[in-house]
């Protein structure tokens, strides 16, 4: 009985089940890796888009040819899509302030309303908008 599999291509070559699958060796695989960009020096580094490579060095090959040609480029950093890691959704409210601390926070300044009273304190005529 050969291998189905949901790709008709490997199907159609009818490999036999019992035919023992070497492993993959390195370099016969393509890594994801995501490419960071930066336009000048001071800028921040910009994420614009992914390349597929065997290796680092290829990859960063293939991202200066995608992205580095076509724009002015100071630097490019790649990273494997692999080792980024990232929290949930549901979990996004590890960020949240607690509404007690207000003073972190540029907004828990009334700087304005203070400046009023103070320049109606000293009878300046000049109101600030």
């Amino acid at each position: 009985m050969p291998i189905i599999s949901l790709d008709p291509r490997v199907t159609r070559l009818e490999i036999p089940e019992e035919q023992g699958l070497e492993p993959i060796q390195p370099n016969e695989y393509f890594e994801t890796y995501e490419v960071f960009h930066q336009a000048k020096s001071g800028d921040k580094h910009i994420h614009v888009g992914s390349v597929h490579a065997p290796s680092a060095e290829m990859a960063f090959l293939f991202a200066k040819e995608q992205y580095g040609r076509r724009s002015k480029s100071y630097n490019i950093w790649i990273v494997r899509s692999s080792d980024i890691t990232s929290i949930m959704s549901e979990d996004a409210d590890i960020f949240a302030t607690a509404p007690e601390k207000t003073y972190r926070e540029a907004g828990g300044y009334k700087v304005r309303e203070k400046i009023n009273a103070f320049r109606k304190q000293h009878g300046s005529t000049q109101q600030s908008s």
